[in-house]
């Protein structure tokens, strides 16, 4: 989208490629714009390799096919936030988190968005918001998913989750100083 509209968010606002300092410095239109290939990111990394039958290229082993979507999913989450073409400056991984989330688990998505949007509403900070959907996602993991936290999922939420809470300790940093 930056490229579209010749603006380099990491250049403008907080510095942040994410869909935040997008509405903050262009507006609700662009974030929107910005969101969506973020979200779509995510998704399509898990779909993808989950719609090809790759089992035939290994000579008759078996790849797990949930374990290669959560790989994906982790590695479309840290190229957002650690893009190799942009010298490892990109966004928080929120927004990818959530495609990633709408391909493998949906129901703990909307757990999460549910948690985010009351928290937004009555705190009116975003990343604040994002560190309790962050925190939500292995609690719903645990309830919703089968298995719970001992599986692969499961533990994929627990780390992901400490990584995107990760990627927010600026805004944690903030928060702690008052700001």
């Amino acid at each position: 989208m930056g490229k579209i509209k010749h603006v380099d968010l990491r250049k403008i606002g907080s510095g942040n490629a994410g869909g935040t300092n997008a509405f903050r410095t262009m507006g609700a239109q662009f974030a929107l714009a910005v969101l969506f290939i973020d979200v779509i990111k995510g998704f399509i990394a898990v779909q993808f390799i989950s719609s090809l039958n790759i089992n035939g290229f290994l000579m008759g082993g078996e790849i797990n096919i949930e374990k290669l979507s959560i790989v994906c999913g982790c590695g479309a989450v840290l190229g957002h936030v650690y893009p190799l073409y942009y010298k490892f400056k990109g966004g928080k991984g929120a927004g990818t988190m959530v495609g990633v989330l709408l391909a493998l688990f949906p129901a703990g998505l909307a757990t999460c968005l549910l948690f985010w949007g009351v928290s937004l509403i009555l705190t009116g900070y975003v990343g604040l918001s994002t560190i309790i959907a962050g925190i939500i996602l292995p609690i719903s993991t645990a309830f919703y998913f089968e298995g719970g936290l001992g599986t692969p999922f499961g533990i994929f939420t627990m780390i992901i989750s400490l990584f995107i809470i990760f990627t927010h300790r600026s805004n944690i940093r903030r928060m702690l100083d008052g700001n």
